[in-house]
């Protein structure tokens, strides 16, 4: 398929292209950038102005609710809404910027992978993973700072606020499980370090299924963004409307329970792992203090309890753990450890009801 027929299928109508001189100048400041910000990932600041600089840069019509800037691999272009003002270009030009340099080619010009993204001839595996990770970059790139914000019934706080928020949260658990760095230098460098090691810890089958639950969710966007579109454009209230319209309920449920049930396979698969490796009171405490940690990445919906009730029941197992752990060395700290569980397991008992309710029904849904 060629650029033209791409272009014209995601709806994108060419207006004007970008001068020389502005794309140098947003070469320039999205190269200084991305250096000042991720030092430690050995970019030379001339050699990538010299390769964003080469993009083609254009200002295009573009469908209601889609990206605010597209990279085309095919002719090595960016396309920017044309309600863009020059001066907001790059914020948006950094995230585009990313994908130029994730992409890897074949001789034939064939897109293989890029970042955390592999494509095949017959599928794309990793598309939301990668469009997150590249968004939480552009997000610390651009300074955004952090807001609590609400999709679709999950409530979080987040540094992507308008962009791919629902999967940046994902993303960011499992950033916070891994460490960005990890993250970050796979999603630039475009190697698999980041998904094998993590594989590792929660095998090879939950990774798949966090992966395409992540890819479920940007589809069903998309597939909202395109009816709303439809409906925009239907002239008076029908049946075919009243359709859509459900279909797009249909569609925000799915996207709920599939965070949801994403959410909990992540906390499940590496804290239960994590947990059978805990080999001395050191790894114990430090094991608390990152499952404790993980309540500020949640996503939160009515009725959701699965990770208090799962921290509970982590807790319970902990003390048991301790007492195996006796031996005189251990003995005093184990008993100041064992009360300072039983205070936190008293506590998160107490604020369930009153934070999270516990509905019977959304346990049933969500997992307990």
């Amino acid at each position: 398929m060629s650029v033209e027929s791409d272009l014209k299928k995601d709806g994108i109508e060419v207006v004007k292209q970008l001068d020389t001189l502005k794309v140098n100048s947003l070469s320039a400041n999205v190269a200084k950038k991305i250096c000042d910000t991720f030092p430690e990932y050995g970019f030379n600041q001339n050699e990538l102005f010299i390769k964003l600089s080469r993009l083609n840069m254009y200002k295009a019509k573009m469908p209601e609710g889609m990206a605010e800037a597209n990279y085309f691999y095919k002719n090595t272009s960016i396309y920017f809404n044309e309600h863009i003002q020059d001066e907001d270009l790059e914020e948006f030009a950094i995230h585009e910027c990313i994908h130029y340099i994730q992409e890897v080619k074949d001789n034939r010009n064939y897109l293989l992978k890029m970042g955390l993204c592999d494509y095949t001839e017959f599928k794309t595996y990793g598309l939301g993973l990668n469009e997150a990770a590249v968004q939480l970059m552009a997000s610390k790139i651009n300074g955004i700072p952090k807001e609590y914000v609400k999709y679709f019934g999950i409530s979080f706080e987040t540094i992507s606020p308008s962009y791919y928020p629902l999967e940046c949260c994902l993303v960011n658990q499992l950033a916070y499980l891994m460490g960005e760095d990890l993250l970050f230098e796979s999603t630039l460098k475009s190697n698999d370090n980041f998904k094998n090691q993590l594989s590792q810890l929660i095998t090879t089958k939950n990774f798949m299924a966090i992966q395409n639950s992540i890819d479920d969710i940007l589809y069903a966007e998309e597939d909202i963004i395109k009816l709303n579109n439809k409906i925009a454009e239907t002239d008076d209230r029908n049946k075919r409307v009243d359709g859509m319209l459900k279909k797009i309920d249909e569609l925000k449920n799915e996207i709920l329970l599939t965070f949801l049930r994403t959410q909990n396979l992540i906390i499940s698969s590496y804290f239960d792992n994590a947990f059978n490796n805990i080999s001395n009171l050191e790894e114990l405490e430090a094991y608390r203090k990152k499952l404790y940690s993980f309540k500020d990445c949640l996503g939160i919906a009515e009725g959701y309890s699965f990770f208090n009730n799962y921290y509970v029941r982590k807790m319970e197992a902990l003390e048991e753990k301790y007492n195996a752990f006796e031996n005189g060395t251990y003995e005093t700290s184990l008993k100041v450890l064992s009360k300072k569980e039983n205070k936190i397991v008293a506590f998160f008992r107490a604020i369930k009801k009153l934070i999270f309710g516990e509905s019977k029904e959304t346990i049933k849904k969500y997992g307990n």
